[in-house]
């Protein structure tokens, strides 16, 4: 295929992912003071007896622009295969100024938000979702939103001094990352999504020093069930990506299962038109019920 031909695919593929209207949720709760600290639930649709939690991290390069309800139709697909939803919401970065671009991420208010939302969930969903069990959860993310859902779970592996860091594993059944930034080295070097990775670190003065308290591949073993769903035409986050991040689990002794799609890129995951969302979903159900 032709970088040309790629570029129109890809663009294709994104045009169908976001042509879904929004679905709103049965609830909004929030976990923090800030506007942007908000998690949406979704019941489960069908369901017999208490459903499994899928709490999604949405993508976007961490960006301003692209917030969850892009992926809410996503999330509605997953509570019609009868599981219980919640879309964790979070400060990203900041907007542009005029004619310029939006920063990828803020640090450290990103990672303090993913931590409090999932700190807080258990909790929120036993209030919002009576239909569901909090004790079985499982992290799902796409793109950035799959480094978040990967760094959450390795908390309990930070840095002693990172603020972040829990005194154990968080209490999952197991992690989904989508197209996953999993590894900022590589990420970094292809300088995906114009540089987001570096920027998200605080840019080339603390990229090297801040790598340690975010970068998943450096986050290992987690001892937490982990699948990455990677599509093998991806250029917006190539295969390489999540590659690289499975042969680092393996060198520190964990298995990552790599579920690699053929004729797949970066957004039929999230897509519930396209049939990559369903074997998303397949692997939800493998480690969730």
């Amino acid at each position: 295929m032709t970088d040309d031909s790629a570029a129109a695919r890809a663009a294709a593929e994104e045009e169908s992912a976001f042509s879904h209207p929004p679905v709103d949720p049965d609830a909004t709760a929030a976990y923090g003071d800030h506007p942007d600290q908000l998690i949406d639930f979704y019941a489960p649709r069908g369901a017999g007896g208490p459903a499994p939690v899928v709490a999604v991290l949405h993508g976007g390069a961490w960006r301003a622009p692209h917030d969850r309800r892009h992926i809410s139709p996503f999330a509605a697909f997953l509570a019609g295969r009868g599981f219980a939803v919640a879309v964790v919401e979070y400060r990203r970065g900041a907007e542009p100024e005029a004619g310029g671009d939006p920063v990828a991420g803020r640090w450290p208010d990103t990672l303090d938000d993913v931590a409090a939302a999932l700190d807080a969930l258990p909790e929120l969903v036993r209030q919002h979702l009576p239909a569901a069990d909090p004790r079985r959860m499982v992290l799902t993310g796409h793109s950035a939103g799959g480094q978040l859902a990967l760094w959450a779970a390795a908390r309990h592996v930070l840095p002693a001094d990172a603020p972040w860091r829990t005194d154990g594993p968080a209490p999952l059944r197991g992690v989904v990352a989508l197209a996953p930034i999993a590894d900022f080295a590589v990420a970094d070097k292809l300088d995906l999504c114009g540089g987001a990775t570096r920027q998200f670190l605080g840019g080339d003065d603390h990229f090297a020093e801040r790598r340690p308290y975010a970068d998943p591949a450096l986050l290992l073993p987690t001892g937490i069930a982990t699948t990455l769903v990677q599509g093998r035409t991806d250029i917006d986050v190539p295969q390489v990506v999540a590659e690289s991040y499975a042969e680092a689990a393996a060198k520190a002794g964990e298995v990552v299962g790599l579920t690699l799609l053929e004729d797949a890129g970066h957004f039929p995951l999230i897509d519930p038109a396209a049939d990559a969302c369903a074997v998303v979903a397949e692997e939800i159900a493998q480690l969730a019920w």
